[in-house]
């Protein structure tokens, strides 16, 4: 559920730099520490149960991914923790999670409808009677694709010391819908260096979808939205908020 960019070895080992550790981190790590048994769906590196074990978690933990080269970073770190490869279209669970958790605005890459409804009613099933099921998606008020554009470059330091260049830029929409707010938004990513001999460039589509939208397929999933947070420090949703930090619980 991680942007399929880092589906490559290299791009994998830069992933953790592009995303150090911040405030949502931590909103997750409380809940992780406080629950039994944690599924982390889309869990790419896996620094959020790294750190749990790390800090004391001795239940189980288990990150799911598709990307395999994210999960050889995973478990290059942490063999202790169960790091399995798939998605919640193939993988099942009975009853087994306290917690399920979806981090890095990983719901978002759920952009069809079938898709997301089955990946939310396995999600239900996994969870244990009273299990919670959090995650967080951009507020679509906010518009926070418009700030993705090409001038915006950010650089990393590679572990072979190579400085690797970031940007993004998003795809136009047709004509017709230039003044409506998307519920789906593709973008480009690409990455350059000096020590490559050519970039890698990889395409993501988003979808964004308002509280109301993402409490109708929960209810229709078998799930209840018990809190919703518009940013990490659990402040009320609100339309200028950058967050919809959702959690649900199984009923």
């Amino acid at each position: 559920m991680v942007d399929h960019s880092f589906a490559d070895l290299s791009l994998a080992a830069l992933y953790d730099s592009l995303n150090p550790w911040g405030p949502g981190d931590d909103f997750y790590l409380g809940l992780v520490q406080g629950a039994r048994s944690v599924l982390d769906v889309g869990c790419g590196t896996g620094q959020l149960l790294r750190r749990a074990r790390a800090e004391g978690h001795s239940g189980r933990l288990m990150g799911l991914d598709p990307a395999a080269a994210m999960l050889v970073q995973a478990r290059r770190a942490r063999p202790d923790v169960e790091w399995v490869l798939g998605d919640l279209r193939v993988r099942r669970w009975d009853g087994e999670f306290d917690l399920v958790v979806m981090t890095g605005h990983a719901f978002q890459v759920l952009v069809e409808d079938d898709e997301l409804r089955a990946s939310l009613r396995t999600v239900r099933s996994a969870l244990a009677p009273g299990g919670r099921f959090v995650f967080e998606t951009r507020n679509p008020a906010v518009r926070a694709w418009e700030t993705w554009t090409p001038d915006r470059v950010r650089e990393v330091v590679a572990p072979d010391r190579a400085v690797v260049r970031v940007r993004h830029e998003v795809a136009a929409p047709p004509a017709g819908d230039r003044d409506r707010a998307p519920e789906r938004v593709t973008f480009t990513e690409t990455f350059t260096s000096e020590a490559w001999e050519r970039d890698r460039v990889s395409s993501t589509t988003l979808r964004f979808l308002d509280a109301k939208a993402l409490g109708h397929l929960l209810a229709e999933a078998g799930l209840t939205v018990v809190a919703q947070y518009g940013d990490w420090g659990r402040e009320p949703l609100s339309p200028t908020a950058p967050e919809i930090i959702t959690v649900a619980a199984r009923h």
